[in-house]
């Protein structure tokens, strides 16, 4: 595997940020208008109320939630894969990381809003801040609400830093190949970045800190989001299999999502010569792996709801079998089993097209699984009075899809303020020119590379 010259590697990484065309334009507005168009909806729900949105009696998570939980779990793609790739230093990780890093900080932004749309008074979202009251009222510390609070807004400072930290030598980059406002732009953000040994040796110190700290934060945040549902009496939620499946789930739709931005990115931004299908085939392993330990994790699920025969989950798991939700839940298994198994299982199949058939099931896959946790469980709880059937209006469907416009209009704007792929990182994996390698002197060498 190698890469261009590094003057291409600046010129070809840099076009995205110094030349614009109309493409750019067309897609900004059209994504943009699909989430004004969300937008509009919330407002229209906050106006009219809660009730316009389809979230009623006794369902009263659907589309929100199940948004909720998939966008948390997407974020793992990113500082989580990234961190224990740079842990374990693997080499064909470089330019996959800031891919990687860039869906963790957009997904948890988008994830973390559902909480405050799905409020009824969204105003009032304050009440969960832990801030010093004259009242002497405090947010109640038992609520999943406050737990969701500090472990999101956690996750997200250490990834924004995680994300942060190696884009300074880019930056500098970018500040020394443009000129007037742009230029005064990026050196600010560079922070006063000059190469020197000692901010090289600060930045490496920092970024192996931020890589051990972020993987404990990174698994207990979607533990904490599987406690929204195992602390509550609700039929075939209260099991201690939740954490660990949560995790697993979160990091297996993860590296769904990250194969596919890399996939468009790879495409859209000619970047034929730095995204190799070897990073393809390493990131389809990993995604193998996942759909098995996924599919170890259903059955376990499933066998011993069964095995113990109590109604009320039973009820629950007839639904979802052969019943009602039966053909969602044969999709889910298909989308996150069958196809990764047989496309990632075959080496002739783990292609780049077939990573995307594969990712697609298996975004679609885990939507469907955090939908099936949800609305049939809420829809059939343990008395019959409290039966109820969801059926999700037009406002709810605009807001959950327009997600997805979001995270592709974040990352389209995000590629054209910064380069998608480290730039620094790249040339520190090549063999180095020598005139970028004074005979030895490594430290001044790497100072070289953002030049």
């Amino acid at each position: 595997m190698t890469h261009p010259s590094h003057s291409r590697i600046n010129s070809d990484l840099l076009r995205p940020i110094l030349q614009t065309s109309w493409k750019f334009y067309a897609l900004v507005t059209v994504l943009g208008g699909i989430v004004v168009a969300a937008l509009i909806a919330w407002l229209s729900q906050m106006y009219f109320g809660f009730g316009i949105s389809g979230i009623t009696w006794p369902v009263y998570w659907g589309f929100y939630v199940t948004s909720f939980v998939f966008w948390i779990g997407i974020s793992h793609a990113g500082t989580l894969i990234s961190a224990i790739l740079r842990l374990v230093n693997a080499g064909w990780r470089r330019p996959v990381t800031r891919c990687a890093e860039v869906i963790t900080v957009f997904a948890l932004m988008i994830g973390a809003m559902f909480p405050i749309v799905h409020l009824g008074r969204p105003w009032l979202a304050f009440w969960l801040f832990p801030y010093p009251s004259e009242r002497l009222i405090w947010p109640n510390f038992r609520s999943p609400l406050v737990w969701d609070f500090f472990a999101i807004n956690t996750y997200l400072t250490g990834s924004l830093l995680f994300l942060f930290l190696p884009m300074l030598p880019d930056f500098a980059v970018v500040r020394d190949k443009s000129t007037g406002l742009r230029h005064r732009i990026y050196s600010v953000l560079a922070l006063g970045w000059r190469g020197t040994p000692k901010q090289w040796h600060r930045l490496e110190s920092g970024m192996a800190i931020m890589a051990v700290a972020i993987v404990p934060v990174a698994v207990s945040v979607h533990t904490i989001v599987s406690f929204d549902f195992s602390m509550a009496p609700v039929p075939m939620w209260q099991s201690t299999i939740f954490g660990p499946y949560f995790v697993a789930g979160a990091i297996f739709s993860g590296i769904a999502g990250l194969l596919l931005a890399m996939a468009v990115l790879r495409r859209v931004l000619h970047l034929e010569a730095y995204l190799h299908p070897v990073h393809f085939e390493n990131l389809g392993k990993l995604l193998l792996v996942m759909a098995l330990l996924w599919g170890y994790f259903v059955f376990n699920e499933r066998l011993v709801t069964y095995y113990g025969n109590e109604p009320s989950e039973m009820a629950v798991f007839w639904r979802t079998q052969r019943e009602s939700f039966a053909p969602l839940y044969w999709t889910m298994v298909i989308g996150n089993f069958v196809l990764p198994l047989v496309i990632m299982g075959v080496r002739r199949f783990r292609t780049i097209t077939g990573c995307v058939i594969a990712s697609i099931g298996v975004v679609v896959g885990m939507w469907l699984e955090r939908f099936l946790i949800i609305v049939p469980a809420l829809g059939h709880k343990y008395l019959p009075y409290s039966y109820g059937v969801y059926r999700p209006q037009l406002v709810e469907i605009i807001i959950a899809a327009a997600t997805f416009a979001a995270m592709a209009l974040l990352y389209v704007l995000f590629t054209k303020l910064v380069p998608i792929i480290s730039i620094w990182e790249l040339k520190a994996g090549e063999h180095p020119s020598p005139d970028l390698m004074p005979p030895g002197n490594e430290e001044h060498r790497l100072g070289e590379l953002h030049l």
